[in-house]
């Protein structure tokens, strides 16, 4: 079972779509939250979540463009972003985000939480102690995340402290049958590691790995389409640079 892994969409088609054609057939769509926010489609991005049939989880700024979370700690560029996606979200996107949970158990292999297991609609994953203690709040092996918008691996190994690794373009990891993983795919739509790429991974269950990719869409046109209905010029820019 072939399986694509994407997180932190936030309403960016342009990226969603490029990364739908790079990563070929998939035998199932996992989305760890944050489909809309920041972008300027979150109707057509819900509705590709529902044409794909995605399995997904619901991230802070989902909530927040609900109006279901206080956004008072928000910036004022995304406290905006949020107000305005709320003016414009359907009542189809309403109740599909409305029916998701932060936080589900897959199977008796894999759980999906946005944040973490521990909080999953706040808390960050970082850094290798903050998975540490995370490791309590889910049984299965793996546990996929998103919110950062890093792609990252954190690997305890029979019962070990948690390491962290920064996987690369194209990197594969195969899947140690004796350790417990905490693997973020990086975001779509708004990557903030430098690299303005779309990110995503691929879970090979069959194989037993996780394989790691970027791919870069047409920024410029998501710029525009942001530009077109006035969202704050300070997350159009920083599209360009992976910030």
């Amino acid at each position: 079972m072939r399986v694509l892994l994407i997180s932190d969409i936030h309403a960016n088609l342009t990226a969603l779509k490029t990364v739908l054609e790079h990563a070929g057939a998939a035998d199932a769509v996992w989305c760890l939250g944050d489909i809309i926010g920041y972008g300027p489609q979150p109707n057509e991005c819900i509705e590709a979540m529902q044409t794909l049939e995605a399995v997904s989880i619901v991230g802070n700024h989902d909530l927040a463009c609900l109006g279901a979370v206080d956004i008072a700690d928000f910036n004022p560029d995304a406290r905006r972003a949020s107000l305005w996606t709320n003016q414009v979200l359907n009542e189809s996107g309403r109740s599909y985000l409305t029916a998701l949970s932060a936080h589900r158990q897959v199977d008796a292999q894999v759980t999906h939480a946005h944040g973490s297991p521990r909080e999953p609609v706040w808390e960050y994953l970082l850094d290798a102690q903050t998975a540490d203690e995370s490791l309590a709040f889910f049984q299965t092996p793996l546990c996929f995340v998103g919110h950062t918008h890093v792609p990252m691996v954190f690997q305890s190994i029979a019962g070990r402290p948690c390491m962290r690794a920064l996987p690369d373009d194209g990197e594969v990891l195969t899947l140690d049958p004796h350790s417990r993983y905490i693997i973020n795919p990086g975001s779509v739509g708004q990557p903030r590691d430098g690299d303005s790429r779309a990110a995503y991974a691929i879970f090979d269950r069959q194989a037993g790995t996780i394989s790691f990719h970027r791919i870069g869409y047409k920024i410029k046109e998501t710029q525009r389409l942001m530009r077109e209905v006035d969202l704050p010029e300070m997350l159009i820019t920083r599209l360009s640079f992976g910030v």
